[in-house]
């Protein structure tokens, strides 16, 4: 990591410590709702919840996130990420806390995260070489689930000590360390190319708002118009609809099926982290000796049959590992889509880009988390749907071998050639008289 400088350090260090609290929360939340109600049905309104935002606003905040400070913007979400998040705690230690108010939460810490991951998407290309994307990727997924192996886990030792809610504390305090590192970093996010930042009121600043609309057209026909950004777009959709009830029910999964501990519940979450680090951590060897599309879709073939198998068995310790296989396979999935968009797509595109890739991909998950919940309150037999889950991911995963994502490395290797060409000619440009 080193050999990326200053800058990529403590980016790297923020969200490490962002992850680290963030972990919390993805654990006590569907606690927190499963303790409260019982519910699949919940457990999928919680998740439908998160997602939302991403059809409502995903494309507009996009094109926001490309014409201003992005460093600037995402510490601006941190705080206020950190004062969302302490609502729950606060609301539980007044005996006032229901189950609307996690939606609630859920649905905002949604919606300012839309303008950081657009900001995050920006960021990795301008602290490192576009040769060294994936590996980039590679360590920052695998370090920030590292620290999602240990978040549980804790989280799950401290329940013997606090109530579920108050671990929300932790994650709202690692969003203020989070924002002062980022406050730290002295590269912008923004290219040259990208327009300039206008903090007044004046024209400048109503023709940006005026452009948003025009610019998110731009983006649209961008990525619609390329034939591997849309056919990942159109995958993940249907991965996304089929396998959301995999996170989403986990808890219920782990109670019913595995008949599992809170703390257990806890060490299951960090196994599912845990197959990320290792995944994450192979990624740039992964990808340097098989071909993007083998490593993309064989990626989750194996998350889908180890989610298969995982339906199968009652054994806690299996389940772990299954887990962990399942997660990890498919996180490489996103790792090499992602830097293949960070690859191919123009900087000043970049928040519009990711944003659109969000909406398109995410569109739906909260019908197809509705969907698993009635599928499981039909059948009460969450095992069933687990195994039936597995298996359609690897089928819908292998149907795409033949489609234009098997072109995608030859987009990569275009890419590359444009940016040597663009190389040579500013250097050229710098040695003339």
């Amino acid at each position: 990591m080193g050999r990326f400088g200053r800058d990529f350090g403590l980016y790297f260090t923020s969200q490490v410590v962002s992850q680290l609290g963030t972990s919390f929360t993805q654990f006590a939340l569907p606690l927190l709702v499963f303790k409260l109600t019982g519910s699949a049905t919940n457990l999928a309104i919680t998740t439908a919840a998160t997602f939302v935002p991403y059809l409502l606003f995903g494309l507009v905040l996009g094109a926001v996130a490309d014409q201003v400070d992005r460093k600037r913007m995402m510490v601006g979400v941190d705080l206020v990420r950190a004062g969302v998040v302490a609502v729950l705690p606060i609301l539980s230690v007044a005996d006032q806390l229901e189950v609307w108010h996690i939606y609630v939460v859920a649905f905002a810490l949604s919606t300012v995260g839309i303008l950081f991951d657009c900001g995050e998407f920006a960021a990795v290309p301008s602290l490192v070489p576009s040769d060294d994307l994936v590996t980039a990727n590679g360590w920052i997924m695998a370090t920030n689930s590292a620290g999602q192996v240990l978040g549980p886990v804790v989280a799950g030792l401290l329940l013997a000590l606090v109530p579920v809610a108050q671990l929300l504390f932790v994650d709202s305090a690692t969003f203020l360390l989070s924002a002062l590192a980022l406050m730290s970093i002295r590269r912008s996010f923004n290219t040259a190319d990208a327009p300039a930042a206008d903090d007044g009121d004046g024209p400048a600043a109503v023709g940006r708002i005026r452009s948003v609309f025009r610019d998110v057209g731009v983006g649209l026909r961008y990525v619609l118009g390329n034939p591997v950004l849309r056919t990942i777009s159109l995958m993940m959709a249907i991965i996304n609809f089929v396998g959301v009830t995999q996170g989403t029910q986990l808890v219920l999964f782990a109670k019913e099926r595995l008949a599992a501990t809170d703390a257990e519940v806890g060490v299951l979450y960090a196994a599912g982290s845990a197959g990320v680090v290792v995944v994450g951590l192979a990624a740039g060897a992964i990808r340097r000796r098989l071909s993007f599309v083998v490593t993309a879709l064989g990626a989750l073939v194996v998350s889908g049959l180890a989610l298969a198998a995982m339906g199968l068995v009652r054994s806690f310790p299996v389940a772990l590992v299954l887990w962990a296989a399942a997660s990890g396979f498919g996180l490489l999935l996103n790792i090499n889509t992602g830097a293949l968009r960070q690859a191919i797509v123009p900087p000043h595109l970049f928040g519009r880009v990711i944003s659109i890739a969000g909406v398109l991909a995410w569109s739906a998950i909260p019908l197809g988390a509705l969907a698993g919940a009635a599928v499981i309150e039909a059948t009460d037999d969450i095992a069933a749907v687990y195994v039936g889950i597995g298996l359609l991911t690897a089928v819908i995963a292998a149907g795409f071998a033949l489609s234009p994502i098997r072109e995608g490395d030859r987009y990569l290797a275009a890419a590359k050639a444009a940016g040597a060409a663009a190389d040579d000619d500013d250097a050229s440009l710098t040695a003339a008289p």
